[in-house]
């Protein structure tokens, strides 16, 4: 049953200045993501995420655990201020590259020594055994379940989650989620537009995880299986613009290795190793979901040996003239906002990671219009297939 009052009758958690973990956080940066003078790397609902679990276990006479799980840290509000007030380590998951990159980032600038007491993992790993849980509430209720599914599944059954979010981003669905997995939820009182959800006690009884979502295509007469977490942009479906570069994917028998780049369900792969078995995949994603969507497609598909897939920014691992062919099918929004501006970043990085000769196959939406920035960025295009929404190209790259 959720209630809207403090946790366990624990009074409002209070801010003071004796805080060590306060000025800490009041120093954290956004890095490498986008920095203006009204974006912040902390806001109300982390602090009362971390206030609320410290008047927690201040009730319980308890230290704060030696171990404890983050889940949905943006900047390391909740890894840096757990640290501060007490913890010993801390495991983090986090979806997006960037936001690891972020917290990487505020470790070493502002407690370096702290950084050998984190960890960063998968959603399973951190929050196996775990007693205490903090997180930052996800927009999507699908990735919320999917994450009070691998808590209830491998943390200490008696482990306590603490998950905080901007109250404008909240509903009540949210609860039932938590309710459908823990035995008691609470709904704090709201602080700075804020509250938190806290949660205990693991049903034995709860709904199966559906999650990865399998689902099965076929695109000329070949089928496969396509995997999905909660988190993969498109789930387990096969994007109709990706559909068209399949349909007409070239041969590519010239080719041993195809750079999957932005390689979302891990759809292009999976589909390029069954029809041409000599290639072998090497896919990366900015997100860590899209990187477990793969490589859980690629076992559905017995390819696991021939598809290898990381978390990547653009193609960074890579160095300049390494690759012969490389696939795209190039988000156009960061978030909610639609650019162009991450396409052109990909598109530039496969310029540089392209040996002279080598060829960029590209989906976009055709109102877009990207076929001038291909040639001139990568060099002479040809148009493969187009239908009323999308185009499929292949860009050559040449060099001097």
């Amino acid at each position: 049953m959720s209630t809207e009052h403090d946790p366990a009758g624990i009074p409002a958690p209070a801010q003071t200045p004796a805080d060590p973990a306060q000025a800490l956080l009041a120093q954290l940066s956004r890095w490498p993501d986008v920095q203006a003078e009204n974006l912040f790397a902390v806001d109300a609902a982390d602090r009362l995420v971390l206030d609320t679990c410290a008047a927690a276990l201040a009730q319980l006479g308890a230290p704060w655990p030696g171990t404890l799980a983050v889940i949905g840290d943006h900047y390391g509000a909740l890894t840096l201020g757990a640290l501060a007030r007490g913890a010993g380590t801390v495991r983090v998951f986090t979806d997006a590259l960037t936001s690891r990159r972020a917290i990487e980032n505020n470790l070493e600038s502002l407690t370096p020594l702290w950084a050998e007491r984190v960890a960063f993992t998968s959603l399973d790993e951190a929050a196996r055994g775990a007693h205490l849980v903090l997180m930052n509430l996800p927009r999507g209720l699908d990735v919320l379940a999917e994450q009070a599914d691998a808590i209830a599944a491998t943390a200490d059954p008696a482990v306590q989650v603490f998950a905080g979010g901007r109250i404008k981003h909240m509903n009540r669905s949210m609860n039932q989620v938590l309710d459908e997995r823990f035995s008691r939820v609470d709904v704090s009182l709201a602080r700075q537009k804020s509250r938190v959800l806290t949660a205990c006690g693991v049903r034995e009884t709860r709904p199966a995880s559906r999650f990865p979502q399998l689902a099965e295509h076929q695109v000329n007469g070949t089928a496969f299986t396509l995997a999905a977490g909660a988190a993969t942009f498109g789930a387990a479906r096969l994007d109709p613009g990706t559909r068209l570069l399949l349909e007409h994917l070239p041969d590519l028998s010239a080719h041993r290795t195809l750079v999957d780049l932005a390689c979302g369900n891990g759809s292009i792969g999976i589909y390029a190793a069954l029809t041409h078995p000599q290639l072998r995949i090497a896919a990366c994603d900015h997100s860590a979901s899209a990187v477990a969507s793969t490589l859980a497609a690629a076992r559905a598909n017995q390819l696991a040996e021939r598809i290898d897939a990381v978390q990547d920014d653009a193609l960074s691992r890579l160095p300049e003239a390494s690759a012969t062919l490389i696939t795209l099918n190039p988000p156009f929004h960061i978030g909610n906002a639609v650019t162009a501006d991450i396409a052109f970043k990909l598109i530039d990085d496969a310029a540089r990671v392209l040996a002279d000769g080598g060829e960029l196959l590209c989906v976009f939406n055709s109102h877009l219009r990207y076929r001038g920035e291909l040639a001139r960025r990568i060099g002479p295009t040809r148009q493969l297939a187009r239908d009323k929404t999308f185009t499929v190209t292949a860009s050559t790259r040449r060099r001097g």
